[in-house]
């Protein structure tokens, strides 16, 4: 069978007569040639989500899907492109940026109707490559890819990681490292960055375009409202706003939270130096590059706030004509997430202490306990885990289970969380199952990501199909996958910079 006949291409995605991002052309995007990838093998085939996406079963069998997923074959019918965008990095202003290792190989719609696009990292240079080779590391393209997979089993809205295609080729980082390519998906890859760029060297028509391009095939709904630009900057506020409330409460720190790595569907972007915090500390930075710890776990909430003023400062021109008047609905909708954000966070802070109703002193009860956890140097994962089963047990074994220590005060707090538990009318087994359905028993671990990477350098994918296993399921206990919710001991932490 020829692949570019019937499997690739199959009824479902046929029905998208053009691509959509590329069809905006120059200035917006320049077609890329990858560059081929020597000795490519097939690490990693995401089947499930290439059957959403409307790729048949055999598809992965097939002859020609390697070729495609490591950049060594166009996606017949489509040219690759790679698109031009700006950012403010760590608060500085860069005016050039763009796809530098990054293509996009294809678009198409999958079977839902949703728009789907295939981008490939690690293909080659590209335009706007900014003299760099183009490449990514066998290393971080695992990172990647356990990244996302492990965020979407956890509910974060995300892009996915379809392939994973490994090679004898070596690049220089600060060693010589193995070279993979990452194929990813999502709706778009539109970032904030995108309005930036075009906003600071493009003209107001052609800021409109885009913003109108995104509406269209991402808010359609918005397309006849008068105000649809200003509706449509709402929309990725809340959605921006609501990513940052789930990251916070599941301990999850991206990293680098560039203007450039966010995205205007609300889906986490870009892994690079993450890490799912361990000992809780509110000032706990993941990336050993940010050394004044401008993206600390603390501060993503305020930052999530501060790139979307950047975005609005972008998008003046498509407020309103008059400066003041788009500057005063900025203002407005920059308030909007504080709204989201403060009620979208207390939700979840809830339901991962078991509580449902909204009271005055909910705040001050979280507070206490995440104080109790950050003077016990307390796993943040497995102490709102084990919270669950400390409804009924008898205090003495309580203190045992949960492991902030400071006796007194912690028993307090247990008290105080039972008896508002009880307030509630809480069925004490229905409340615990409905607290762990909420605070996952496993997340990715920097050491378990190491472990898989090091397997995979050394030719074996097991580790790395097991971790995903395991991570696919977060929520459930998982008979002879205790060690994956183990945490790494105090002092042998991993640390993750930029490099990739």
């Amino acid at each position: 069978m020829v692949l570019a006949d019937r499997c690739v291409m199959p009824e479902a995605m046929r029905a998208l007569a053009a691509p959509r991002f590329g069809a905006l052309s120059a200035p917006f995007m320049q077609p890329v040639i990858a560059r081929p990838l020597p000795n490519p093998q097939l690490l990693y085939l995401n089947t499930g989500l290439a059957q959403d996406l409307g790729l048949d079963r055999s598809w992965g069998d097939s002859p020609a899907a390697l070729p495609l997923l490591a950049g060594n074959a166009p996606w017949p019918g489509q040219t690759a492109f790679a698109s031009a965008y700006a950012g403010h990095q760590f608060g500085a202003w860069v005016p050039r940026l763009g796809d530098g290792r990054v293509l996009t190989l294809a678009e198409w719609q999958a079977p839902d109707g949703g728009p789907v696009e295939l981008q490939l990292k690690g293909a080659g240079p590209t335009p706007y490559a900014r003299g760099s080779d183009g490449r990514a590391t066998l290393r971080s393209s695992i990172r990647e890819l356990l990244a996302c997979e492990a965020l979407h089993a956890l509910g974060v809205p995300t892009t996915r990681a379809l392939a994973l295609v490994g090679s004898s080729l070596a690049v220089m980082r600060d060693e010589p490292e193995a070279a993979a390519v990452l194929s990813r998906t999502a709706p778009c890859f539109v970032r904030f960055g995108h309005f930036e760029f075009h906003a600071r060297h493009g003209s107001p028509q052609q800021l409109a375009a885009l913003a109108d391009h995104v509406i269209e095939h991402h808010f359609p709904y918005l397309v006849q409202q008068p105000q649809r630009h200003a509706a449509w900057l709402a929309e990725v506020i809340e959605l921006t706003a609501a990513l940052f409330a789930h990251w916070q409460t599941l301990g999850f720190c991206h990293g680098v939270l560039n203007t450039d790595n966010l995205s205007v569907l609300g889906l986490t972007l870009d892994y690079g130096p993450y890490g799912f915090m361990e000992r809780f500390r509110p000032h706990h930075v993941c990336n050993a590059s940010d050394h004044e710890g401008r993206y600390a776990y603390t501060a993503q909430p305020t930052i999530g706030r501060w790139n979307c003023a950047r975005l609005l400062e972008a998008c003046l021109g498509l407020l309103d004509k008059q400066p003041e008047m788009a500057r005063e609905q900025a203002a407005a909708l920059l308030l909007y997430y504080d709204e989201i954000y403060r009620s979208e966070v207390m939700r979840r802070w809830r339901a991962k202490l078991g509580l449902r109703e909204v009271r005055a002193g909910d705040a001050g009860l979280l507070n206490r306990w995440l104080t109790l956890l950050q003077r016990g140097k307390a796993d943040f994962t497995l102490a709102f885990r084990n919270l669950a089963g400390a409804i009924q047990i008898d205090p003495a074994e309580t203190l045992i289970l949960l492991p902030p220590g400071q006796d007194a005060a912690l028993g307090d707090w247990l008290n105080d969380w039972r008896a508002r538990l009880a307030s509630e009318g809480a069925v004490p087994t229905e409340r615990a199952a409905a607290m762990r359905r909420v605070n996952p028993r496993y997340v990715l671990r920097n050491h378990l990501a190491q472990a898989a990477i090091e397997d995979a350098q050394r030719g074996s994918s097991t580790k790395l199909q097991r971790l995903l296993a395991v991570l696919a399921r977060p929520f459930d206990e998982q008979k002879g996958a205790e060690h994956y919710a183990a945490p790494q001991r105090e002092g042998t932490e991993l640390e993750v910079g930029c490099s990739a």
